[in-house]
């Protein structure tokens, strides 16, 4: 398991960020979350070099399917060729420039661009037939014509690009971050899958607020509170604030935070709410997990939750219910949200609606906390007009805890983690 998150010297960076480690100040600026100009460096050095997440494997299950989604501002086919090997594409025409795949989903042996019907096998290379004469003989001998790949790699049954050729592993990147996809991949004896389709809304604040919201502890009792009083009816006790047990630095701008909370887990932690007949199931379950990862594992995965940032915007919340959502900025106070929701694989029917009610009641966009986040994030972007009078966001909390000593539910190490590494490339050359 990672370290708890220590002190860390000051690498140099923008003049947006103070981390005084010695005062026990951190701050960021506010124009880091206003400026065109920060956001187009933003698309430069962060989403044009970093490992970004484009898909479960689940989606695929079958030779020659496809999927089609704007990833860090550029459209993409995400595919199998008739061999079952994995892809993905600029979802662009070589000839001139039209979406080649305008479907979100499907099943093709190839694709053709609607436009003047340039064709091209799944595996991305150019199929079209012309009339003798009119292209050279040796026409697409260098490739141009070919659909253009990108960097694809996965870990489990994640997959993610980059824009960078040169770029390091997708292994070396996710750091210690893997730990996190493997207790989810463990959840089930055959894996996981995406259930149903994408949630996909728009959220008019900056991208980074959503990324620190996703693991801040601190706002979960004020901002939610109505879900905390619906809680305490259906566990049938008070709902208490999580207790988390883990602050982790996963490397690389990842974090995340883990602890137990009241509510119910499909993997496998009972409440009341779901009756004696599921108390049955849950421990049956319990009892695979055990059999398959050892006693003190299994533990971990089926009581305690998790809430992971994966720099620089996959999000995943193994808490009540598994979500995995990932948000590109349109503009600095615009961005585009897609959420999916993670189950096991081969779980029954009743423990799938618990979990979807889950997903539905608290993570969906019109459940308990989504439209809480999105006004506090709305909120603050608003206050954000005000930023030359009010310039500094403050994170410090728990900053100045003493060497060693565990940080808790409401401290903001883990947002820490990720401004470090943000001011770290952004203040590269």
């Amino acid at each position: 398991m990672p370290d708890t998150l220590a002190s860390q010297d000051k690498t140099q960076g923008t003049s947006l960020i103070v981390d005084d480690r010695e005062g026990g100040l951190f701050r960021v600026n506010r124009q880091a979350f206003l400026d065109d100009e920060i956001l187009e460096q933003e698309r430069d050095k962060i989403f044009n070099r970093c490992w970004l997440f484009l898909g479960h494997a689940s989606e695929l299950p079958n030779p020659n399917d496809f999927v089609t989604r704007n990833v860090g501002g550029k459209e993409l086919i995400f595919n199998r060729d008739r061999k079952g090997e994995y892809h993905a594409f600029l979802n662009t025409c070589p000839h001139r420039g039209a979406m080649v795949e305008r479907q979100e989903f499907g099943n093709a042996l190839g694709f053709k661009c609607f436009y003047h019907g340039w064709a091209f096998n799944n595996n991305g290379n150019y199929a079209t037939r012309h009339q003798p004469g009119v292209y050279p003989e040796d026409f697409n001998g260098d490739g141009c014509a070919n659909l253009v790949p990108v960097k694809l790699q996965q870990y489990r049954d994640f997959f993610f690009v980059n824009y960078d050729n040169g770029a390091n592993s997708l292994e070396s990147y996710l750091a210690d971050s893997r730990m996190i996809l493997d207790l989810i991949d463990e959840h089930g004896p055959n894996g996981m899958e995406v259930v149903g389709g994408a949630q996909k809304y728009s959220i008019r604040s900056n991208w980074k607020l959503l990324m620190e919201n996703s693991y801040d502890g601190y706002h979960a009792l004020d901002t939610h509170e109505t879900y905390f009083k619906y809680l305490t009816d259906a566990i049938g006790g008070p709902a208490e604030m999580p207790k988390v047990t883990n602050v982790m630095n996963l490397g690389n701008g990842h974090a995340s935070i883990e602890g137990d909370a009241p509510w119910g887990r499909p993997v496998a932690k009972w409440i009341p709410a779901w009756g004696e007949k599921a108390k049955t199931e849950i421990e049956e379950i319990k009892r695979e997990v055990v059999s398959r990862v050892g006693e003190e594992r299994a533990g971990r995965i089926c009581q305690l939750g998790r809430n992971t940032g994966i720099f620089p915007n996959l999000v995943i919340n193994d808490i009540m219910a598994i979500t995995i959502r990932t948000f590109y900025p349109v503009e600095p106070g615009l961005m585009d949200v897609t959420a999916w929701a993670l189950g096991v694989k081969g779980e029954s029917r009743d423990f799938r609606k618990r979990r979807l009610d889950n997903f539905l009641e608290f993570l969906g966009p019109g459940g308990f906390a989504t439209p809480d986040d999105v006004e506090a994030l709305e909120s603050a972007y608003r206050g954000y007009a005000a930023y030359k009078l009010a310039p500094w966001n403050d994170i410090s909390r728990g900053m100045s805890r003493a060497d060693g000593e565990p940080f808790k539910a409401d401290d903001e190490e883990q947002m820490r983690c990720f401004w470090r590494e943000w001011d770290r490339r952004m203040g590269a050359e």
